[in-house]
């Protein structure tokens, strides 16, 4: 096969997926040193990409917004046509990019499945053979650049903060009493109902006996600017030992607080993901269904600790639907508050 010549990678779902795909971009730039490669996203997923050095540019493709509607793929038709691309991976598969890819005149295009619009497309299909075995999602995604001929060097994400961003991160937290000669926690009581997650009431009372199970550290709380509910639950813990940051939702200043954090406590979404990439240690929240589980998206590249509920919760208390599982009696507050000792203690 005749290496490829301009690589566009298309990953367009959430923050932790883009950061999965990260594997991925540094093997083509591994196997193919000279090609050009590109990744299209969401406009909210392009900062975990930016001074991403194995990529030579960030495209957006914004589906809910500027680029909906048939008016907005013929705009990224048309910019697709100006790349002049020769090969296009689809980690994610959609029908939107399987057709614009093939307009576009993309002559390799893979994807993942074996849906009828792959089919009316071309589009090369690699298999997830439904996940037996079951697989980490980064290594899926490696499969699309397997079948260009690449290898690859792990499954370790990546982020790529540059000193600035470290230095401003560092330099508000400081102005709120952050004590750079203690540990700091930085818990993501969020989730986007994108995995299972503790209520956020059980965060607040995580917080408060964090506090005095480890007497010397400090507690940073990352809450998204609208979610109103969330910063009145949590105001009133605001202290020199509970930070409250407004990120004003910029993405590389949250990735610069996780970078300040000696360990993260999250559910298995985002954070916990960025958190990886920039190789600070996690506690993270897990469910054991196979479309949550940690083998297919724990955290890859740093100390990761994942907690799971007991089997017996699971066959008595399972919703059924992992989105609206609370985790509530399956793991408990002193599971993840030994979690979070181990590895703040960890050398």
């Amino acid at each position: 096969m005749k290496p490829p010549q301009r690589i566009l990678v298309i990953r367009p779902d959430r923050i932790g997926d883009v950061v999965l795909a990260t594997p991925t971009i540094r093997a083509l730039r591994r196997n193919f040193p000279d090609a050009f490669i590109a990744a299209l996203v969401r406009p909210a997923t392009e900062a975990v990409l930016r001074h991403n050095p194995h990529l030579d540019d960030i495209l957006i493709d914004d589906l809910d917004g500027v680029h909906m509607g048939k008016a907005g793929f013929i705009d990224r038709l048309r910019m697709l046509r100006r790349y002049h691309f020769n090969t296009a991976l689809m980690l994610l598969p959609t029908e939107r990019h399987a057709w614009m890819t093939l307009l576009a005149g993309i002559r390799t295009r893979i994807g993942v499945g074996t849906k009828l619009y792959q089919v009316l497309t071309f589009t090369r299909s690699v298999s997830r053979k439904k996940y037996i075995p079951l697989r980490h999602e980064a290594d899926y995604c490696l499969d699309l650049a397997r079948a260009l001929g690449a290898t690859d060097d792990g499954f370790a994400v990546e982020i790529f903060l540059t000193e600035e961003e470290r230095t401003e991160a560092r330099a508000r937290l400081q102005s709120l009493g952050r004590n750079l000669s203690h540990p700091l926690v930085s818990v993501h009581p969020e989730s986007g109902r994108s995995a299972p997650n503790w209520k956020s009431d059980m965060y607040r009372s995580f917080v408060e006996v964090a506090l005095d199970r480890f007497p010397d550290a400090q507690i940073i709380v990352q809450i998204t600017p609208a979610n109103r509910p969330l910063w009145d639950l949590f105001e009133p813990l605001r202290s020199d030992r509970v930070l409250l940051p407004d990120n004003g939702g910029d993405l590389r200043l949250v990735m610069g607080f996780i970078a300040e954090a000696q360990t993260v406590v999250s559910a298995s979404t985002g954070p916990m993901h960025l958190a990886a990439g920039l190789r600070v240690p996690t506690v993270s929240l897990f469910c054991p269904m196979t479309a949550c589980h940690p083998d297919l998206w724990g955290p890859q590249g740093n100390s990761g600790i994942t907690l799971l509920p007991p089997a017996s919760y699971c066959a008595a208390r399972c919703p059924g639907d992992p989105h609206v599982c609370t985790l509530e009696g399956g793991i408990n507050i002193p599971d993840v508050l030994d979690a979070v000792e181990k590895q703040l203690t960890s050398p």
